[in-house]
């Protein structure tokens, strides 16, 4: 506990540090402030709190504010969407990779590009938004004029959302667009662990202790899934330039066993809301297409878990395979005269570190799988279902990514200043000691 004291006052001994942090708390409470602003005209009495599919899933990332028909409804969303349409466009059309390998200009074009991609998407979503989700006996006002000024309302709210996250990466710690939906994420966990309580009452008070429990290692696999790298030996040539000589070191190509991040599941999880949906249209007509809307209604179905497994393990091979390139990283070895012990350099060891990336990429799918369905055995046993969406999921993936990196930007600073660190060994696990780019 003393360790832990000492830290604190370390932290905020620092003032650049201090000044960050303090910076970083208030961008996030303007935030939270702007998820309980209503819309203009809306009768927030009038709406429903339990959103279905994906717009609960969209509720839970933005704390609350799509189901209050905040000014924030659509949050931090439409950028993220830009930027994965923008990150896709970059591995397929071949003027968004000239664009990438330009440097900072190319960099600032696509910035550009993406901004402006968000303002269309959220024009198309807060319509979608405001004529889908809210209902008629909620607007207060002629239903036109309310569409219309919602529309730019929400708009506006995303472009502020926008500015707040960019203003948390350039004057706060961690990244801000993260920080954003990490943030709507945990203002539910004190909500959802009080209502846990509550339900299991006296009696199942040692149950809720177990359940605390379980979450806590289920917390600490997602850390170790998150961190676990594969480490490729890189031997850097010795460089003679004048009188000195460069080069010689041994370096490491950290591999993450899950490269891909969350997107696998949030692909996964779009496209199982689509049987439902389906078997929707002909339920009233056929007995199968009514029972298969059934099943797949319910994620805790044996069908609904194992197809949603399935296509997660399908998108983490995808996405890591136009995330990662292996023919590139070969490319920039070879040209900074770098080398695996062993293989010839050029097409060898793009291969040798495609089959690596293979090797590590099956067992780190199927963790995450595990990872994904979590929430829905959660569930099963017994667990509430707004706390059961902590055990696993997006959310919780989410929650560690972004805290496990704006501890290490911390951790970088007090390095820096020669405080010994987070931990007691002076580095956060798990991270990597030198990047090959």
């Amino acid at each position: 506990m003393r360790k832990f004291f000492e830290t604190i006052r370390n932290i905020f001994s620092i003032e650049d540090l201090r000044i960050r942090i303090i910076n970083t708390l208030g961008f996030l409470v303007i935030f939270r402030l702007g998820s309980f602003v209503v819309l203009p005209g809306v009768d927030p009495s009038k709406l429903s709190e339990d959103q279905p599919g994906i717009f609960g899933l969209l509720d839970t990332f933005l704390g609350g504010a799509f189901s209050n028909a905040s000014i924030f409804g659509l949050g931090i969303m439409p950028y993220i969407s830009a930027s994965i349409i923008l990150q896709l466009l970059t591995v397929a059309v071949p003027y968004f990779q000239k664009l990438q390998k330009e440097g900072d200009s190319g960099r600032k074009k696509i910035s550009q590009i993406t901004r402006v991609l968000t303002i269309a998407i959220t024009l198309s979503q807060g319509t979608a938004y405001v004529t889908a989700t809210i209902p008629a006996e909620a607007v207060l006002v002629d239903r036109t004029f309310f569409t219309f000024s919602s529309i730019i309302i929400l708009t506006a709210g995303t472009i502020f959302c926008m500015w707040l996250g960019e203003k948390i990466t350039d004057k706060g710690i961690g990244n801000g667009i993260s920080m954003l939906i990490m943030i709507g994420i945990i203002s539910r966990f004190p909500g959802a662990i009080v209502a846990e309580g509550l339900s299991k009452g006296l009696e199942g008070a040692l149950l809720f202790v177990l359940e605390i429990v379980a979450l806590f290692f289920v917390v600490m696999g997602v850390v170790m899934l998150t961190q676990a790298v594969r480490r490729i030996p890189v031997q850097y040539a010795k460089q003679v330039i004048g009188n000195k000589v460069y080069g010689g070191q041994r370096q490491y190509i950290p591999l993450r066993v899950n490269s891909a991040g969350v997107m696998p599941i949030i692909f996964a999880q779009s496209l199982m809301f689509l049987p439902a949906m389906l078997a929707g249209l002909w339920a009233d007509s056929s007995d199968l297409a009514a029972s298969i809307g059934q099943t797949f209604s319910d994620f805790t179905s044996w069908q609904y878990t194992l197809l949603f497994a399935i296509l997660i393990i399908l998108f983490t091979f995808f996405y890591t395979a136009i995330t990662v390139n292996p023919n590139q990283i070969a490319d920039d070895m070879k040209r900074n005269g770098g080398f695996i012990p062993g293989i010839k350099p050029g097409r060898q060891t793009s291969e040798f570190i495609d089959t690596v990336l293979t090797r590590i990429t099956l067992p780190g799918s199927m963790a995450l799988a595990l990872v994904a369905v979590l929430p829905a055995f959660a569930n099963i046993v017994g667990v509430g279902n707004q706390f059961s969406a902590f055990y696993g999921g997006t959310s919780l993936l989410i929650m560690v990514g972004v805290i496990l990196d704006t501890l290490q930007q911390i951790e970088g600073y007090l390095l820096m200043r020669h405080y010994e660190g987070m931990m007691k060994s002076g580095r956060v696990k798990g991270r990597s000691q030198a990047v090959v780019a």
